[in-house]
């Protein structure tokens, strides 16, 4: 993989976008392509809002300065070059300078200066930017961007749904961007604009005329129809009703479909996403504190039960918080094979023998509306926690902010979740075990109160490092580290799959899948 800084202009002309996504030939352009979706956004503006449901559409509207190829490949988009200083202060970026706004205005560096102190002030992934102390603009179509350290995730940070450039002559007017009325009615740059936003219904895309990139896009139109539930959009699927659905995690339909001769089914598109789901321990949590506990814990379920058994071979064991398609991820871990003996051991040794058939009580929550990945999950580790005199008792949540509640006020034991590690670990992984980053009453901070000053000094050397070896090398440590103590237990990776009709081609199998521009997708006719 090359480096994620590169230490020289990477002056790639932008037809190069995508080459391999070009094979069209047995396609026409034209036609409209309808995705399915349970995730209902509030609004489209990815730039104050993180989360796939906002990301899909906004990635459409919105341009961004750098897109990513399936290899982990800087590629140009509205910056046709960058550049990075020797000493890694600095990154400049030179602009296209056909881009336009939906509105006709022309994309200028005031523009992306603007959108970057945008992310920095109002999005929640606060490490992206934080290293960013100023964006000069010396002429219309150049953007330097000064920093505070080297950002090794800076070029990551800037493509798809993490920098979408939005225009400062509508946002710039003083209202608060996290509730500006343009965020339900986007003017952005992208291959697609704004026909209808029908919040819990749908969202319709229609073609830019006046796009940048000659050529693109292939589609007229894009829908992305929202559906109550899994149920129904699996429904719709088999029935040839939607052309594509991202995003899916039952198995059971995943596994289904496969033998739909009329669909494709691809776990691609989402290696810089790096979902997981983990059992959370809260260590102010008068036994959890305990490492011993932990481990114990973690010795009691048996991953390869929930992804084989559970999951129906569709999704693939955790074993640490950087996923396996990260070019950081290391195996050197203890990976937690199912022990019970030794968790009996664990505790007994922590001072919990079993009394009246159990040795403690811990409540479990989990996730609602995620059956398969978490509800179904919880119930089996609860199973297997009663094989060592644990009582784990299930706490149901009537509904997501009520879960999310308990988990970001500290008011939990044990706690199902899906964490995504979001491209660099600098962005994705950071957040969950820094100790500064212990934010009570903000959803997926460090919710678990775990605390290590190692853990710290090594996170905030990789945020910095710019040689590759040199970062991998820091967040083994760091991965060694927190798989001993355990601040989580990681269970599995979300078995994230898209499935499609084989009538799409050049479906979005890059790094951030649908979660980038579908400039290139086209449909049969």
């Amino acid at each position: 993989m090359k480096s994620w800084i590169l230490k020289s202009t990477a002056a790639v002309s932008a037809a190069t976008i995508g080459a391999t996504a070009l094979a069209t030939m047995a396609f026409a352009d034209g036609g409209t392509l309808v995705i399915g979706s349970t995730q209902k956004p509030r609004h489209l503006n990815p730039a104050v809002q993180s989360g796939v449901a906002t990301a899909v559409p906004g990635t459409q509207i919105f341009a961004a300065p750098l897109r990513y190829d399936e290899n982990w490949n800087p590629q140009p988009y509205l910056a046709e070059s960058w550049s990075v200083a020797d000493d890694g202060l600095s990154v400049t970026l030179k602009l296209v300078k056909n881009a336009k706004f939906h509105d006709g205005k022309p994309v200028t560096s005031e523009d992306l200066a603007f959108s970057i102190m945008t992310v920095k002030n109002n999005h929640p992934f606060k490490s992206m930017y934080a290293p960013v102390n100023a964006v000069e603009t010396p002429d219309a179509h150049t953007a330097v961007i000064k920093l505070a350290h080297p950002h090794p995730a800076i070029l990551l940070a800037m493509s798809s749904a993490l920098l979408p450039v939005i225009p400062k002559h509508v946002y710039g007017d003083g209202q608060d961007a996290k509730s500006h009325p343009a965020n339900s009615k986007p003017v952005g740059s992208g291959a697609f604009k704004l026909q209808e936003f029908k919040p819990g219904e749908h969202i319709i895309l229609v073609k830019n005329d006046d796009y940048f990139l000659e050529g693109r896009p292939k589609l007229d139109k894009i829908i992305i129809r929202n559906y109550k539930d899994i149920n129904s959009m699996m429904l719709a699927v088999g029935k040839g009703e939607i052309d594509m659905a991202p995003f899916v995690t039952s198995t059971r339909d995943i596994n289904r479909l496969k033998k739909n001769p009329k669909l494709n089914v691809t776990s691609q598109g989402y290696a810089a996403v790096g979902p997981i789901n983990w059992l959370a321990f809260n260590h102010k949590h008068e036994i959890l504190k305990d490492k011993a506990v932990r481990q114990a814990i973690s010795f009691s379920i048996d991953r390869n039960f929930i992804t084989k058994a559970l999951h129906g071979g569709a999704s693939a064991r955790a074993t640490g918080p950087i996923t396996t398609e990260s070019p950081f991820y290391s195996a050197d871990v203890e990976q937690y094979d199912v022990d019970l003996a030794k968790a009996k051991q664990l505790l007994d040794q922590a001072g919990h023998p079993v009394k009246d058939g159990k040795r403690f009580t811990l409540n479990i929550d989990y996730i609602p509306g995620f059956a398969e990945q978490q509800k179904n999950v919880a119930e089996y580790v609860r199973s297997q926690l009663k094989k060592v005199g644990i009582e784990g008792k299930l706490r149901a949540a009537p509904d997501f902010p009520t879960w999310a509640k308990r988990v970001s006020t500290h008011e939990f034991d044990l706690s199902m979740d899906i964490v995504f590690n979001w491209g660099d670990p600098a962005i994705g992984v950071h957040r969950t075990y820094l100790s500064s980053n212990i934010k009570k009453g903000v959803i997926w901070s460090n919710t678990q109160n775990y605390s290590n000053a190692r853990v710290d000094e090594l996170l905030a050397a990789a945020a910095k490092e710019t040689d590759t070896a040199k970062r991998k090398s820091l967040y083994k440590e760091f991965q060694q580290i927190v798989a001993d103590e355990l601040p989580v237990a990681w269970l599995n990776l979300l078995p994230y799959h898209t499935i499609y009709n084989k009538k799409i081609g050049n479906p979005p199998v890059t790094i951030w899948g649908t979660m980038a521009p579908m400039d290139a997708v086209t449909v049969q006719k």
